[in-house]
């Protein structure tokens, strides 16, 4: 099924051009915006110096003689004033209690809160409208000390702001224009960068993919950049785990392909004489000798795939440790093999002296004892007696299979755990396989296996031991003050 174009994986590159180039494309008309109001504020500046000045040039023409306001400003003086080629420059003296004086009339009055009072003698600044206009007002109160409010003085200079705004709208330029140069110069750099800058990824991806099908070597991680050491460390890791499957499957088809071949060889020549028999007792000899083939070839294939299986741990169930009681789980599998020994006529027993708790899995676990149980019965004629027992000490919890069959020798014990050794092939049925898979799994649980001649007298003593396991103590609280 095709996926659709939301659904296609986008390249890292892009991801991060992406995700470096979004911000600077939001932060960009946030940058004009604050390049503005500071541009504004620094064009107000000087000419709200000028009208400062113009203020007061107007204010010294003022006397108040007997608390009265008297003006005295030439005609040169106000045409000056007005000589503004950009701007329009208004000017007005009134008294607060609405006595004109001179100007223009119609200026707004500036408005302070009810618990605000002016300061005289004191320059403010205001912005304001006046016949559709923005203006800029700077403007005056001149008083005497005991002269009542309504007697003050106003003064007030007002001016437009086109000059203002073309100075604002210049360094706004000058700032911005440069930018339009400046951020296509960073998008090329940056795109370089990340492009210097993802070449060892591109290296590690030519690396595997130039890699044989069959190479599963780990991979070097002496050129490979600390971010992506992880991830090498982890795909090594699952190669490793391949590896180990690759070689599990191979042993696995190398033994089934050497093992199998003498069963069915076998089974062939069985039913080759069956089909030339006439006689139905010699038939049914043939039949049984076919039956008891199928029985054994049966059972290699089972230890073949119990060994592979267990090399492999590949099946959820078979990676899953938690705590058991080793006692019980042995109690189990005994209570299995009860019937077997009976037919035997071998007297099976078991002995424990309280649970043996331990970490471990309980399919495998399984499997471990079975196998140790099915080779003592194996080598212990009839008559004899096996005997699995669960040892749990302080250093460890240990199973015990003893028997008092054949025996072994000090010399053979160091090869038993060895695929398809026998102790003794002519007497007794196996494919040696069943303590290798021991071996197995006591390796995957950090145990030591071991068959080594019983002291007791004869036959054989096999133990395997594990690590304890305790439950965890339970965090102490400290009582707060």
């Amino acid at each position: 099924m095709v996926g659709t174009v939301g659904d296609t994986e986008r390249s890292l590159f892009g991801e991060i051009l992406d995700w470096m180039l979004a911000p600077l494309l939001f932060v960009w008309p946030l940058s004009i915006a604050f390049t503005h109001y500071f541009a504004s504020n620094v064009a107000n500046f000087p000419y709200d110096q000028a009208l400062r000045e113009h203020v007061a040039a107007i204010a010294s023409q003022v006397k108040l003689v007997g608390g009265k306001p008297l003006l005295s400003l030439p005609a040169s003086a106000r045409a000056l004033l007005r000589a503004d080629e950009t701007d329009s420059v208004y000017f007005r003296v009134i008294t607060r209690g609405g006595r004109f004086l001179a100007g223009d009339r119609d200026l707004p009055m500036p408005e302070f809160a009810a618990d605000e009072s002016p300061v005289p003698g004191e320059i403010y600044l205001r912005d304001g409208e006046y016949k559709g206009q923005d203006l800029r007002f700077a403007y005056i109160f001149l008083a005497e000390t005991a002269l009542n409010e309504k007697n003050w003085v106003l003064v007030e200079v007002a001016e437009t702001t086109k000059k203002r705004n073309q100075l604002a709208n210049k360094i706004v330029a000058s700032v911005v224009l440069p930018q339009f140069i400046i951020i296509p110069l960073a998008v090329v750099l940056v795109w370089f960068g990340l492009s210097r800058g993802l070449r060892p990824l591109n290296r590690l991806r030519r690396t595997i993919e130039t890699r044989d099908p069959g190479d599963l070597s780990p991979i070097a991680t002496r050129r490979v950049p600390e971010e992506l050491e992880p991830l090498v460390e982890v795909f090594n890791e699952m190669l490793e785990r391949m590896k180990r499957n690759v070689e599990a499957q191979q042993r696995f088809v190398a033994d089934a392909a050497h093992q199998m071949r003498t069963p069915l060889t076998g089974l062939k020549t069985q039913a080759q004489f069956a089909m030339r028999e006439t006689d139905p007792e010699s038939l049914r000899h043939a039949l049984r000798q076919i039956a008891i083939g199928v029985d054994r070839a049966g059972r290699l294939v089972n230890q073949l795939l119990t060994l592979a299986r267990t090399e492999g741990s590949g099946e959820p169930a078979q990676q899953r440790h938690e705590p058991l009681d080793l006692a019980l789980l042995l109690r189990d599998v005994v209570a299995d093999w009860v019937m077997v020994a009976i037919e035997k006529n071998i007297d099976l027993g078991y002995e424990a002296n309280g649970p043996a708790m331990i970490v471990g899995n309980d399919f495998l676990l399984r499997e471990l004892a079975k196998n140790l149980i099915d080779n003592a019965l194996r080598y212990t004629p009839a008559g004899g007696h096996v005997t699995c027992r669960v040892v749990a000490a302080s250093d460890g919890v240990s199973i015990e299979v003893e028997d008092d069959g054949i025996g072994i020798s000090e010399e053979q014990s160091e090869m038993v755990f060895e695929r398809f050794y026998r102790v003794d092939d002519a007497g007794t049925e196996g494919s040696g396989l069943g303590l290798a898979i021991v071996q197995e799994i006591a390796a995957q649980h950090d145990a030591r296996a071991s068959l080594k001649p019983n002291q007791k007298g004869g036959g054989a003593i096999a133990r395997v031991v594990f690590p304890p396991w305790h439950l965890p103590a339970a965090p102490s609280i400290v009582a707060g003050r």
